[in-house]
Parts: C-alpha cells; structure tokens; sequence
C-alpha cells in the first residue's frame, strides 16, 4: 500500500477508535451513549436514526473498499488535500465529545436528560461532530473519488442533516428559550 492508502485508513481508525471508546467510557459510567433508533420514540425519529445508522456503517464500507481497491474514477491532484481534510474533520470531531463530557449521545435520548453545552467547539458551530463527520466524508471522497463512493458519501450526509433536523426540535422542546437564543448567535454548521 502506498502512503496516501495507509494515511486515509490511519485517520479513519483514529476517528472511529475515538468515537468507540467514548462509547466505551460512558458505559462504564453508566451512560447509554448508544441511543439510535432505540426506544419509544415517534415512527419518523426511529426511521430516520435507524436510517442514519445504516448510513454510517455503509459509508465506512465504501469508504475502505475505496482506499484499498483504490477505485478512484481519476488520480486527484487533490488527494492529499482529501486526507487533510478528513484528518481536521476528526480534530473536530474529537473536540465536540470532549466538550459534551458525558452529556455525549449518539441519537436522541428519551430519557436521559444531558446539560445544553454552547462552550468550546459549540460555540462555532451548533453541530461539530455532525461537521466532523461530514469533513470525513468529504475529505475522504477527495482522495478516493469514484462514482459509489461518492452515492454513500451523500446518503451519509443527507441522513445526518435530517438527523441534525430532528435533535434540533428535541433540543428546542428540552432547553426552550436557552436554545433558542443559542441557535439565534451560533450556526447550524459554523457560527454564520
């Protein structure tokens, strides 16, 4: 395998051996950090997490048989710029769970109340984890381009963003004016 192979997989192993392990700690603690589709949440939120879910997981697929068949479409001069790209979206990310502490969820809790975080990384961006993941996926199509690829990769993000979508009316029905106001001084992706 050539550098840029190794280099895509080592980001993609940080990324997800961070976000296991944050799972992992919280269990410890208690916490079900894990809370996608599960519960008796409304139809179209169990839909779209279990949605998303498979997304994420699918994308991952694509993403390594990409780098390891390497079925790029064309030689990207912008390869490297990919994996940059995919690297600062695990930054990101890795900065968002570190400052939600153990309000960290994946999906929407049903009963497990958490504290609204605006500190850190939420101060720029009301998503960071979602744009984290989002970067992953973009940078790494860069790199890797191909046509399926490049299907996944938009599944991926249009069921986060219908994700986001939903957290945000969950959000805004658990803090009411607290996040309201939030939402008024800090993006849905950066702070415009």
């Amino acid at each position: 395998m050539k550098p840029i192979h190794l280099s895509a997989l080592a980001v993609m192993a940080v990324f997800y051996l961070a976000y296991f392990t944050k799972m992992i700690l919280q269990r410890r603690k208690g916490i079900r950090t894990d809370q996608i589709g599960k519960g008796s949440k409304p139809k179209r939120v169990l839909v779209t997490e279990i949605l998303m879910k498979i997304a994420t997981y699918a994308i991952v697929a694509a993403e390594i048989v990409s780098i390891i068949c390497d079925l790029r479409a064309w030689k990207s001069p912008l390869a490297w710029a990919g994996i940059g790209i995919a690297a600062l979206g695990v930054l990101v990310f890795i900065a968002a769970m570190a400052t939600m502490r153990d309000s960290w969820r994946a999906g929407i809790p049903e009963r497990d109340r958490t504290v609204l975080v605006t500190t850190g990384i939420y101060r720029i961006s009301r998503n960071p984890a979602f744009l984290g993941f989002d970067l992953m996926y973009l940078g790494l199509l860069l790199a890797f381009f191909n046509p399926l690829h490049l299907l996944f990769a938009l599944f991926a993000a249009v069921l986060l963003h219908l994700q986001i979508l939903q957290e945000e009316k969950f959000l805004t029905d658990a803090f009411g004016e607290a996040y309201a106001q939030y939402r008024r001084h800090t993006g849905r992706y950066f702070i415009l």
